[in-house]
């Protein structure tokens, strides 16, 4: 807690710095900058060369005013009296866009000005150490500076900042005494909303993460904002972080925060994060001044620009958006500069857990005490394995190569070399598919030779990549990272597709080991879904910390408000699929005959889909239906779900964990019923059958872990969308025969009373109709 003695605001010399002496064109050309942890071994290997008496990391802080400056300076080397501020690069120095520059020194002379006061000197020499991570060579700036002077600059900082600090302060106080008082704002909690608020409210209390099972239909949006919120002022919260896997997520918690505003004194400050394909105003231009008008004089319009955001509080993408265009910036930067200022942040889970996750990083540098929300926490596995692998498709390679600029082609050729020599074994044997115990060095070191030449090119002659060398550019960077993380928990394949063909994959099988500090960062966490059973299989996957609490909410829903019925003498496996055809038709039209009404019904591809739903319109044309299909953009998403209106009547085909199996709200009559015809297992493949072999090593039942408790989770999900509320009834029918085996019952919701159907009931269902 903060005494009455200390400052009222304090401020990282860097936030300070990047806040007062940024200016001119927003440009991304000198990129693309270290990784976190590319940095930190960037300052260990500086520090490490330096003579005996070097000191490193020395935390220093003085007050101005109402305002505390704190920071760690890099080092100092007492025998020449020089204070160094180490930045890791990559590629030609002199190709460092002069604001960079500029804004590198304001950091250096703060932190020579608190070394000063610190050691009581006259003078110091300030150093800008640039260390080229691949280059492994130093280049050393240096001035030597007055303590008068230095003071002089840092006063000049801190008098820019200080009008800032103090608007803040009176927001943060406005803010902190308006959640104290914060009432819940639909006057009672629905059955299970409570427990599940009680369960986020200790979490914050005590610092820890809390696993939450909660049904679907509770408002466990709210249900997990509104504690957070209450203890925000006696936790001294900097940040509440509320991530999604969906965009449909993001909406629900944007218009929860809305509510949740409505019935406060003092407006919170949320802001929604979407992806830079989704804000850019110019897609078609690149980031830099000479390019892109919105990028011309950025830092410059930028105080304006701010200053006009955070005067609407509620800054979701249209919001943003109309402020950037008001003052001639990029909504996408201006987003990311409000990150620092927002009291809540929207936005999807790659903001906080990827490699280079913005908001993880924010954190870090501000030292600020965050609490995050994980929404639909069931998605994170697979979304996290997808962020922490990476993959180069050889064919596409070599067809960007065929048309690249000369200026590439010994880069280039290096790296066909090294897929060549990667494959050869594995396609002389003539084997598809195998997985290796790490990727082939040669492969890694060619591609770390043409990142390095790619990086040089672009910082000079940006101009000739074309968008197929610019993506594999990427690719390959990305390669790279994630091959710097290899370890147990991922695994390296080739997949052979044809002469000069083949897929090479860092594949991250469990995601836990990457995802833990993240987890640790946070003041508390609170994942939360319907469908987080087994709770062995998520604490394992995910890294979950020891001290880790779950919580099972009760089901608000009795049995007799969904009629589960379980038909157990059809398989849907692939071998059995054509057979199973018209009966899962005539079996859908049967109940929509016995009750008409709106229904869902899931399958496992869209294949099979396409196959009941043909068979549905030519045994049964009467009834209406509709069907997902491939690649849907958001407004036929949307037009697939406006078929669903109350008291309606029609089938709708989806696939099972696709973009209607979770996340939409179809209450009342507007769904009445379900069919999911598949348990949802994931393909039995190579790839899969690797994955197993993984995760039995680890955790032993590779089985459970790789097929059945993912497939599972997809049908609890989808089920989920027909009962939303206390006043709903509806039907669910689970069509394949091992529904009906009691391993698999197990991990089904236990308030559900499933009814074994087989060959004589399923036929008097029928006949019912």
């Amino acid at each position: 807690m903060r005494t009455v003695s200390e400052p009222a605001y304090t401020v990282a010399v860097r936030a300070l710095c990047e806040f007062t002496a940024k200016q001119g064109d927003l440009d991304l050309r000198f990129t693309p900058t270290p990784t976190a942890q590319e940095g930190v071994a960037g300052h260990v290997t500086v520090t490490s060369r330096r003579p005996a008496g070097y000191l490193k990391e020395i935390a220093l802080s003085e007050d101005y005013g109402s305002l505390r400056v704190r920071g760690r300076a890099d080092g100092y080397d007492p025998a020449l009296n020089r204070l160094e501020e180490i930045k890791t690069h990559r590629g030609k120095l002199d190709s460092m866009p002069q604001n960079h520059r500029h804004l590198h020194w304001a950091q250096a002379r703060v932190y020579g000005h608190l070394m000063c006061r610190k050691l009581g000197l006259d003078s110091i020499e300030i150093a800008l150490v640039y260390f080229d991570i691949v280059e492994q060579t130093e280049s050393v700036l240096t001035e030597t500076q007055t303590a008068d002077a230095l003071k002089e600059h840092f006063e000049a900082q801190c008098q820019r900042f200080i009008a800032w600090a103090e608007q803040e302060l009176q927001h943060r106080s406005a803010r902190d005494a308006s959640l104290s008082a914060l009432v819940f704002p639909h006057g009672a909690f629905r059955p299970g909303q409570r427990a599940l608020a009680e369960a986020v409210y200790r979490a914050a209390v005590s610092g820890r993460c809390v696993v939450a099972e909660a049904p679907t239909g509770i408002g466990k949006t709210i249900g997990t904002l509104f504690p957070l919120l209450k203890a925000w002022p006696a936790q001294q919260l900097d940040k509440i972080y509320f991530l999604t896997a969906k965009s449909a997520g993001r909406q629900l918690a944007l218009d929860a925060l809305s509510t949740l505003a409505a019935s406060a004194r003092r407006p919170l400050r949320v802001l929604e994060l979407v992806a830079r394909d989704k804000a850019c105003e110019h897609p078609e231009r690149s980031c830099h001044g000479e390019s892109c008008p919105l990028a011309r004089g950025f830092y410059d319009r930028l105080p304006a620009a701010r200053t006009a955001a955070l005067e609407r509080a509620h800054l979701d993408r249209a919001s943003v958006a109309e402020t950037a265009r008001e003052h001639a910036v990029c909504p996408y930067y201006l987003s990311q500069e409000l990150s620092r200022w927002a009291d809540v942040i929207v936005g999807d889970y790659n903001y906080y857990f990827d490699t280079s996750a913005m908001l993880f990083a924010l954190a870090e540098a501000n030292r600020w005490r965050v609490a995050v929300l994980v929404d639909e926490a069931h998605n994170l596995v697979e979304r996290a394995r997808g962020m922490y692998s990476a993959s180069l498709d050889q064919a596409a390679f070599n067809a960007m190569r065929r048309s690249a600029p000369p200026v590439f082609k010994r880069a280039l050729a290096r790296v066909a070399r090294g897929f060549s020599g990667a494959s050869r074994d594995q396609s002389a044997a003539g084997i598809d598919y195998a997985a290796h115990d790490e990727p082939p060095a040669a492969l890694l070191s060619a591609l770390g030779q043409a990142v390095s030449a790619l990086t040089e090119t672009m910082a000079e002659q940006p101009d000739v990549f074309t968008p197929d060398v610019l993506r594999f550019y990427f690719d390959a960077l990305h390669f790279t990272r994630i091959a710097e993380r290899f370890g147990a928990h991922s695994l390296f394949d080739i997949t052979l597709a044809g002469k000069g063909r083949a897929v090479f994959c860092l594949r991250n099988v469990i995601p836990g080991p990457h995802l833990a500090p993240r987890f640790a960062r946070a003041h508390s966490v609170a994942l939360f879904s319907a469908t987080l059973t087994p709770a062995h299989f998520y604490a394992d996957t995910l890294g979950l910390p020891a001290t880790s609490v779950r919580v099972d909410v009760e089901s608000p829903f009795s049995a007799d408000q969904l009629d589960v019925r379980a038909v157990a003498d059809v398989s849907t496996r692939f071998r059995d699929r054509e057979r199973s055809v018209d009966r899962i038709a005539d079996l859908i039209a049967a109940q929509y005959l016995r009750a008409p009404g709106n229904y869902l019904s899931f399958f496992s591809s869209f294949d099979y889909l396409a196959q009941v739903a043909s068979a549905l319109e030519r045994r049964h044309p009467s009834i209406a239906c509709w069907q997902q299909s491939r690649a849907m953009s958001e407004a036929e998403q949307q037009a697939f779900l406006a078929r669903f209106e109350a008291d309606g009547r029609g089938i709708g085909f989806a696939v099972l964990g696709g973009a209607f199996g979770e996340a939409i709200d179809l209450p009342g009559t507007r769904l009445i019923g379900a069919f999911v015809a598949t348990l949802g297992l994931p393909q039995l493949n190579a790839v899969n059958e690797q994955l197993k072999a993984r995760m039995h090593a680890a955790f032993g039942d590779g089985y459970a872990y790789a097929y059945l408790f993912p497939g599972l989770q997809k049908v609890v999900q989808a089920a989920g969308r027909v009962i939303r509320g206390p006043q709903d009834r509806g039907v669910l029918f689970l069509i394949d025969d091992r529904f009906a085996r009691a391993d698999v019952r197990r991990l089904l919701p236990a308030w559900w009373d499933i009814k074994l159907l087989r060959e004589r009931d399923a036929a008097g269902i029928a006949l019912a109709g």
